[in-house]
């Protein structure tokens, strides 16, 4: 006989999971909500600035607690789903979201799960931003869930820009685009101009010197991330109040 995950989808598994929870007494779970309430939420924060240095939004980021050793590059998919689980539950599912969101736009990279609806985002599309990694394959279902979350009100931002087929196919659809500034001096004015064809704001990422920037500001590029401004900063959320 195989093993029973074997016969199990995602969804299977997920509900699998969620019968599990339920089957636990009362009891234990009050100590293992205890345990969590004092146990670190880690999330990493940057700004993401004006020319003149005022900061418009942040994006969020993983942060483990354990010292895992592989890097995100390094990840398979349930790994970037379970670090987006935890970003999106450390923020919008903690109650004093405005203690770190100061009223700002918040962006965070979503895997393909959330993209197609199987893993439900926040209701907030007044404030969270939806970045859409490299690593998710652009297919139809891909993209009628962006344009079913856009017609919710939700933005979208287009990480690391080089025109790839994948991105091209989402410029359409991408309120930002963000720009490492480090490919500018190859990629330069094209990739430029087509990033802002379908009038998204362009954001300069991974901006490290005052001549990056410079070189940035004179490609046309209105908004800025990276050490020079910022360095990502990271909180703990286990304090915060956890919401439904």
């Amino acid at each position: 006989m195989g093993n029973v995950t074997d016969d199990l989808d995602e969804a299977g598994l997920r509900r699998l999971a969620a019968a599990v929870d339920d089957a636990i007494p009362g009891p234990l779970r009050t100590q293992w909500e205890a345990h969590v309430s004092t146990s670190p939420v880690l999330v990493a924060r940057q700004g993401i600035f004006t020319s003149s240095g005022q900061p418009v939004a942040y994006e969020f980021s993983y942060r483990s607690c354990h010292g895992e050793s592989l890097g995100a590059s390094e990840w398979n998919a349930h790994q970037h789903e379970r670090a987006t689980s935890h970003v999106l539950a450390a923020t919008f599912g903690r109650a004093d979201l405005e203690r770190v969101a100061n009223g700002r736009l918040l962006f965070v990279r979503c895997t393909r799960a959330y993209l197609v609806g199987e893993l439900p985002v926040p209701r907030r599309p007044d404030r969270l931003v939806i970045v859409v990694p490299d690593t998710v394959p652009i297919d139809a279902e891909v993209l009628a869930g962006v344009r079913r979350l856009r017609t919710e009100g939700y933005r979208f931002a287009l990480p690391s820009f080089v025109s790839s087929p994948a991105q091209r196919r989402l410029l359409p659809h991408a309120d930002y685009v963000k720009v490492d500034v480090r490919d500018l001096d190859v990629e330069g004015h094209p990739v430029v101009t087509l990033a802002r064809s379908y009038g998204a704001s362009l954001i300069a990422e991974y901006v490290e010197t005052p001549e990056a920037m410079a070189h940035a500001r004179d490609l046309g590029l209105t908004l800025f991330q990276g050490n020079l401004l910022e360095r990502a900063g990271v909180l703990d959320r286990a304090s915060a109040q956890i919401v439904d």
